[in-house]
Order: C-alpha cells, then structure tokens, then sequence
C-alpha cells in the first residue's frame, strides 16, 4: 500500500508516495523529465517488501510546488532538504534519466548520505547539440512546461564540475543502460562507469525506459544490489 504526503522546503513543497516496511532501509525514487512519482508503479511492488520506499514528485512534476525556477541543482537541494526533513541519514538512491543525473549530483555533494546508487540510462555529463523543445501542449500535463527548457538546456551545455566529481562518489554504484535502442550515448554510460569509483554497469536491451519495458529485468538487476551488505 502507498501512502502519500508532503514536505514543505522553503521554496516549494515536494509531494511523494511512500510504502514498504516503516523499519526497512530508506529508499528514494527519482523519475524522468515529465514524468512522476506514479511512474514506478511497475516496480515498486518488487522493491517495496525489502525497503521503506519514498518515490518523490520533483519540483514542477506531479503533485509538487511549481515555483517557476528549475534546475537540476535546484532538484539535487530539494532531495537533500527532504532528507533532512524526514530524518533520512543514509539513503539508497535510484534515478532515472533526468532523476539519475539529480541522483548523481545528490552522491557528490553528500557522499556520506548514499549508501547505494543506481543510475538508469543516464546522459553523460558531456556537451551536445542544442535541443529542440516543442511548444507547450494545448491540453494539460503533470508537469509544468517550464521545467523542459530548463533542464533540456542544463543537459545540453553541462556544469564541467559534474564530470569531474563523478569522483568524488563514494556510495557502490550501479548504471542500468538501455542498450542499443536508447537515445543516450551508451559509450558516456561505459565512460561514468570509469570515472566513478565502485561502479558497474549491466545492460538491459530495453531502450530508454528500462524499467517500464522491462520491469522484472530492471528488478532482478537492482533488488539483489540495493540487498548486499
């Protein structure tokens, strides 16, 4: 069962859904750009037993706050700030795509704070070209339009900070890649393996969006990790 609540920070309040065992290891779920916390349904029957799982809104996604300002270091602050606001000292931390980018910059900020890390088909933090965002949609969506274009740009043309402080992640790491069928350069993928410490990478020929695609694959490859000891 998934309860739900929400956290007042300074700037925006954060909406998440919580499960699992109030005693369990703290889980925390990051989605993808315009997507939300309902995005690891698929999944969370299989992680939830063995965790206390916290899927968060992230700001100008779902049910959370839309301030208006958007970034990913802005999202990265938010889920340190609810850390703290629920008591959370050591998580484990799971990102997809755009999610996994704020999960990395969460593990070098505060290293001592990630016990475990997944990263699910996650961009490289390299330059590219400019991308091409579409207007806004004439019909409602869960997220706030605003949120595209900032981030599109944030991952176009990347602080070069968080390239080289992919280092500094100390928690055992874990890159689910979607393989041939993702839009993400799986070479920049191979690459962070490299650059961070306790790394390794399994491949799920699922495209981008693994865990939906895929689920039982993604859970046999993440639930034995965010397991060990």
């Amino acid at each position: 069962m998934t309860t739900y609540g929400t956290v007042e920070l300074p700037e925006v309040t954060l909406n998440y859904g919580e499960s699992g065992p109030p005693d369990g290891p703290p889980l925390v779920l990051l989605h993808a750009l315009g997507e939300r916390s309902l995005d690891w349904a698929g999944v969370l029957p299989e992680l939830a037993p063995a965790h206390h799982v916290f899927a968060l809104d992230l700001r100008g996604h779902g049910d959370s706050g839309r301030p208006g300002r958007y970034g990913l270091v802005e999202m990265r602050d938010d889920v340190l700030a609810f850390l703290d606001a629920l008591g959370l000292e050591r998580v484990d931390l799971v990102g997809h795509s755009m999610g996994g980018v704020v999960a990395y910059l969460v593990a070098q900020e505060r290293p001592g704070r990630i016990r475990r890390l997944v990263l699910e088909d996650v961009p490289a933090p390299h330059p590219r070209p400019a991308s091409r965002v579409a207007d806004a949609p004439d019909g409602p969506v869960h997220f706030d339009w605003a949120v595209v274009k900032a981030v599109k740009g944030q991952v176009d043309t990347p602080d070069p900070r968080w390239l080289e402080r992919l280092a500094a992640i100390t928690a055992p790491t874990l890159i689910v890649a979607g393989g041939s069928a993702s839009h993400v350069p799986q070479g920049g993928i191979a690459e962070m393996a490299v650059r961070i410490p306790d790394c390794r990478v399994v491949t799920i020929e699922a495209g981008h969006l693994v865990h939906q695609a895929r689920p039982a694959e993604f859970v046999a490859a993440v639930a034995p990790f965010l397991g060990a000891a």
